[in-house]
């Protein structure tokens, strides 16, 4: 942004100096760098309507309006184009267009009068000042009422021979907000008198200081950083007490990756900028380049104290974004450094003696720091999810068990655990899936195997509850209905080892597992 900043300063600069082609030159440099930006092709749009490139100036116009359509100066940029190019009708609509935006400004007033006076004397071959000095010409009603005399031949014709004009010749209609009219149609004028530029009124060592950073800038774009240090620093000599001038030795010492350099200097720029009471943007960006720096010698807690320094200066998106995205990386250096497997094996321990007194909040604080201090280990997640069971805090044991189980999915303490917070919270039907679960990673498991039992008898303690319950559901009802479902329910009965081969088949076990969860059926 600071690049693309510096190349449209070059561009409007030139274009005060009257160097048209080289302002353009600057302006589609910077639009390359940048081509969301509206400014850009307002400014190079009035650049081209000085050159009297119209359609180009036009097309600028439109990308302008285009990129930023509440933007009144791409309207008035729009209208000057369409006006030079004698589309009237079409100018007056642009203008138009930008007043419904700031109705009372005085520059669209303006032009517009200017255009429909134009649009006026093409059609009449009057003088277009004439209509200009009419009162009251910039009232639409009174414009569109001359509008339709002008339309009347006899009319036209009287106020022709009032103005001694015969459709032979006349004036040159008046410009537009601020164009000249074409080339080929203005009056020979006398050249103007060449200005000063502003740095002809500059002392010389101020002046010489100037050309100075000019050519330490070209030597930087072609990185020949060696050259344009020489020519900052010189700059720097004959005027120290210019901040700019430091930032741009910092910025060389930067693409040399000289870091340490690079910081030393702007602390130098900051220094000077607090005595030379320099714009406060500029001492933010001192400490941004200081947070550049330190960020590339991923010196991360030094980025985040010159990302806010820059911040309290002068805010702004991009700073906020890059302080946002080093803090995050703070945080995961600091857990990462705080992962210690040994300490958490000694957390547990305290967890797991806690537990045993029956003293599980205390518990619950030692597993969640045996978590913190290495917490890819599913078995802390397991222990603290068995002490909120026994608080009853169901929901967050849960969410224990599955992290547990996310981070192993064969751990079958886990799916044991959670098949009974599962009972606890009334979801017996959720609880056997979980306990299936525990078995097809050990189907001798023991522990698994009498969880199932217990929660399978108890969930078909009332048969006739659990079926009124079940056939309830439309999902089942659709299940039950299916032949082949039927069919195949009834192979189970006959033969149970016929179940393992139509588990291989996804849609069939999905199917299934409902009637499980339902109590529907039971497999032991």
């Amino acid at each position: 942004m600071d690049q693309v900043s510096g190349i449209k300063e070059k561009g409007n600069i030139a274009l005060q100096e009257g160097k048209i082609e080289e302002a353009i030159q600057h302006y589609t440099e910077a639009i390359a760098l940048d081509s969301c930006n509206h400014v850009l092709f307002s400014n190079r749009s009035a650049a081209y309507a000085k050159a009297g490139k119209y359609e180009q100036a036009l097309e600028d116009a439109e990308e302008t309006v285009n990129l930023n359509p509440e933007w009144v100066r791409g309207y008035s940029r729009k209208g000057s184009a369409l006006a030079y190019l004698g589309k009237y009708d079409e100018s007056i609509e642009a203008y138009n267009a930008g007043l419904k935006l700031e109705p009372d400004n005085a520059q669209l007033k303006s032009a517009l009068a200017s255009v429909k006076a134009q649009k006026a004397s093409a059609a009449t071959n009057i003088p277009a000042d004439f209509f200009t000095k009419l009162p009251n010409f910039q009232d639409p009603k009174v414009y569109d009422a001359l509008d339709s005399l002008m339309k009347d031949k006899n009319i036209l014709k009287n106020l022709k021979d009032m103005m001694g004009t015969h459709g032979d010749g006349g004036e040159e209609p008046m410009d537009t907000d601020p164009p000249q009219p074409p080339k080929s149609q203005t009056p020979k004028q006398d050249p103007p008198k060449p200005q000063k530029k502003e740095e002809d009124n500059l002392p010389p060592e101020k002046r010489e200081a100037l050309n100075e950073k000019e050519l330490g800038n070209e030597a930087y774009k072609k990185k020949s950083f060696e050259e344009a240090l020489a020519h900052y620093n010189r700059a720097i000599e004959l005027e120290p007490t210019e901040i700019i001038y430091q930032l741009n030795v910092a910025a060389v010492y930067f693409e040399q990756k000289e870091y340490e350099k690079c910081i030393s200097q702007c602390e130098k720029a900051i220094e000077v900028g607090r005595e030379n009471r320099a714009d406060f943007k500029l001492i933010a960006k001192a400490f941004t380049r200081i947070g550049h720096a330190y960020k590339k010698m991923e010196n991360w807690k030094q980025a985040k104290v010159y990302y806010e320094k820059s911040m309290s200066e002068h805010r702004t998106p991009e700073i906020k974004t890059l302080l946002s995205d080093v803090d995050k990386i703070i945080k995961e250096e600091e857990r990462r450094a705080y992962i210690d497997p040994e300490k958490a094996e000694e957390e547990k321990e305290l967890g797991n003696q806690r537990y045993k007194d029956g003293d599980y909040p205390t518990a619950i604080k030692h597993y969640t720091e045996a978590i913190k201090r290495n917490p890819d280990d599913p078995k802390y997640y397991s222990n603290r999810a068995a002490c909120y069971m026994k608080l009853a805090a169901f929901d967050l044991g849960l969410k224990d068990c599955d992290k547990c189980l996310e981070i192993d999915p064969k751990f079958i303490k886990g799916w044991i655990r959670k098949g009974k917070i599962l009972q606890g919270m009334q979801q017996q039907g959720k609880a056997l899936n979980a306990y299936q679960k525990a078995l097809e990673v050990d189907p001798n498991n023991k522990e698994a195997l009498a969880a199932y039992r217990t929660c399978a008898v108890s969930f078909s303690s009332n048969p006739e509850e659990v079926r009124k319950r079940a056939m309830s559901d439309p999902e089942v009802q659709s299940i039950l209905s299916d032949p082949t479902m039927r069919l195949i329910l009834d192979q189970m009965q006959s033969d149970p080892r016929a179940l393992r081969d139509h588990l291989k088949n996804p849609n069939i076990a999905a199917k299934l597992q409902k009637l499980l969860e339902t109590g529907l059926i039971a497999i032991y």
